[in-house]
């Protein structure tokens, strides 16, 4: 395990797992939303987050948190372990909203509300981004290994395992 990515719905966990899965193996972490975020909420433009991703695609070893689908299978082409938080809807608003308030690593500001939109797009995740992931997934499946957590608890134990 060298070239790492974590996806899934917002408000699975993703970072979280990321950050423990960087604690056991030294593997250097990269947040899609720090690079795709500036600290005014605005994004940086579409070629600059490429030119970011491609450079550290490019390095030896690394854990990328985060689905940005529009480069998923420019991510998966060349990773070797993919680790999917496919959990409940439920769970993930809940994750989401936990997290309001709060000063986070993985984002230059810190969340003041959910707003709709967002609130949407994690209803929407299941039907309209899911299907999109699994059949990636299953296009890239050769020559990697992809890890689907359906629980906190799955998650916790791989992170248990790795760290024995």
């Amino acid at each position: 395990m060298k070239k790492v990515i974590v996806i899934g719905c917002p408000g699975a966990g993703k970072s979280c797992f990321a950050r423990r899965l960087r604690d056991c193996t030294g593997l250097p972490l990269y947040y899609l939303d720090r690079i795709w975020h500036l600290p005014d909420r605005t994004t940086v433009r579409t070629e600059e987050f490429d030119r970011r991703l491609r450079r550290i695609l490019a390095e030896d070893c690394w854990i990328l948190d985060g689905n940005y689908q529009r480069t998923l299978e420019m991510r998966l082409s060349v990773c070797d372990t993919v680790f999917l938080l496919d959990l409940p809807v439920s769970v993930c608003l809940s994750g989401a909203e936990g997290r309001i308030g709060k000063q986070r690593e993985d984002l230059p500001w810190v969340e003041q509300e959910m707003d709709a939109e967002f609130r949407r797009w994690i209803l929407d995740f299941p039907d309209r981004q899911l299907p999109k992931i699994y059949t990636l997934l299953e296009k890239y499946r050769a020559g990697r290994e992809i890890v689907i957590f359906h629980t906190h608890a799955e998650a916790d134990a791989y992170i248990a395992q790795q760290m024995r």
